[in-house]
C-alpha cells in the first residue's frame, strides 16, 4: 500500500527516494546495480508506504517484511534535502506497531504533514 506522495508508486519509487548519502550527493542515475538488487533495499516487501511534505518539509514511514521479520525505516527532511541516506530499517512487531497507533500518535499526521494510522492498522490486520 502506497500513501500521500507515493500514491501512484512502487518499491523502486521508495528505494530511490532513500538512495544516496545524506544530506550529500544524490542518486547516480547511471549506477549499475538496480535499486531492487541493492543489498539495502534487496528482499524487501513493502507493506506499507507513506511519505508527506507539506511546508517544505518531508516525513516518511516504510513497513516492510524482509526474511519473515517486520521492518520499519522512518525519515524525514527539510526543504533543502530529502529522504536520502535514512534507510535504517528497524526491526519491528504487528504489537508494537498497534500499540504506537493506539496508545500514540504513530501515523496520525497531526499536522496533515503524513497521515497513515488508518491504513497501517488495515495493514497489521492482514499480516
Amino acid at each position: 500500500m502506497y500513501l500521500n506522495n507515493w500514491k501512484d508508486g512502487t518499491a523502486e519509487d521508495v528505494f530511490r527516494d532513500f538512495d544516496g548519502e545524506r544530506w550529500g550527493n544524490y542518486r547516480n542515475d547511471e549506477d549499475p546495480v538496480p535499486l531492487t538488487e541493492k543489498p539495502a533495499f534487496a528482499g524487501a516487501e513493502i507493506l506499507l508506504a507513506s511519505y508527506g511534505t507539506p511546508s517544505y518539509e518531508g516525513y516518511a514511514f516504510v513497513l516492510f517484511r524482509r526474511d519473515g521479520k517486520l521492518w520499519e525505516v522512518n525519515g524525514s527532511h527539510c526543504s533543502c534535502y530529502g529522504l536520502e541516506g535514512q534507510w535504517e530499517p528497524e526491526e519491528t512487531t504487528v504489537e508494537a506497531l498497534r500499540h504506537r497507533v493506539k496508545e500514540g500518535t504513530l501515523g496520525e499526521g497531526r499536522y496533515d504533514e503524513n497521515p497513515f494510522a488508518v491504513e497501517l492498522l488495515q495493514v497489521l490486520s492482514l499480516t
